[in-house]
């Protein structure tokens, strides 16, 4: 009985974090860098293969725009996801599909206020 109130308890919690999944995969798949960014967190660590660092919003929502043009997308396909035990963060690894070849995708989200938000962003070529 414990049991099944905590997982009651914790569920909603766990239903809110991944309520942006399905959106920024929606939006990866379809190369749409507005709807991604919507996600990005004021500040995010950006990966895109050398190039790395740690950016504010706009400057993070330019680079990936300037990646996503040069390699139109294809498809995006989620490999793995997992969640932290307190299902505050999780992670999602997936191949992207360009014009420009295969990479892997690493996201690291949390949720704030309900909002999912991505902390990290990494493209690595595969």
């Amino acid at each position: 009985m414990k049991q099944l109130l905590f997982l009651l308890a914790f569920s909603p919690l766990f239903a809110l974090a991944q309520a942006g999944m399905p959106l920024i995969t929606k939006a990866l798949n379809s190369g749409d860098v507005e709807t991604l960014s919507n996600y990005f967190d004021e500040s995010i660590e950006l990966s895109i293969l050398e190039e790395e660092g740690i950016y504010n919003k706009a400057q993070a929502v330019q680079k990936v725009r300037r990646f996503l043009t040069q390699n139109k997308v294809n498809s995006f396909t989620e490999m793995h996801q997992g969640a932290s035990r307190s299902s505050d963060s999780q992670y999602v690894i997936g191949n992207l599909v360009t014009s420009g070849g295969t990479y892997r995708v690493y996201l690291y989200l949390t949720t704030t206020a309900g909002k999912t938000i991505i902390q990290e962003f990494r493209l690595d070529k595969e």
